[in-house]
C-alpha cells in the first residue's frame, strides 16, 4: 500500500505518495539545522502510521547528513517524546 518516502528539496519536505493522498512533514532549512513545521496526513489515511514514516526517512537523512531537527510542529514534537532514541538529532 505504502510506497517510498522522497525527500522533495524543492519543496522543502519528505513526502510520501499513497492511494488516497500525500504525506508529508515539511522544514525549513536554517544552516545545519531543519526547523519542522508541519507534517500532514490526509483524514483519511490518518491512523495508519503513515506520518511516522515519513519522519522515521527524514530522521534517518538527517542523521546521515550529520544535520539536526528544530521540532515546531505538534507531531513531531510528539514523535521526539515518544522516541528517545532520535533525541541526538534534537538543536539544543
Amino acid at each position: 500500500m505504502t510506497g517510498d518516502v522522497r525527500h522533495n528539496a524543492a519543496q522543502s519536505r519528505y513526502e510520501l505518495e499513497v492511494p488516497g493522498g500525500l504525506v508529508f512533514s515539511a522544514y525549513r532549512r536554517q544552516g545545519d539545522k531543519l526547523l519542522i513545521v508541519h507534517t500532514e496526513t490526509p483524514p483519511a489515511l490518518q491512523g495508519q502510521g503513515l506520518a511516522g514514516k515519513v519522519v522515521r526517512a527524514m530522521i534517518e537523512d538527517v542523521r546521515a547528513q550529520g544535520l539536526k531537527i528544530v521540532p515546531l510542529c505538534s507531531y513531531i514534537v510528539d514523535y521526539v517524546a515518544r522516541h528517545p532514541e532520535v533525541r541526538d538529532i534534537v538543536a539544543e
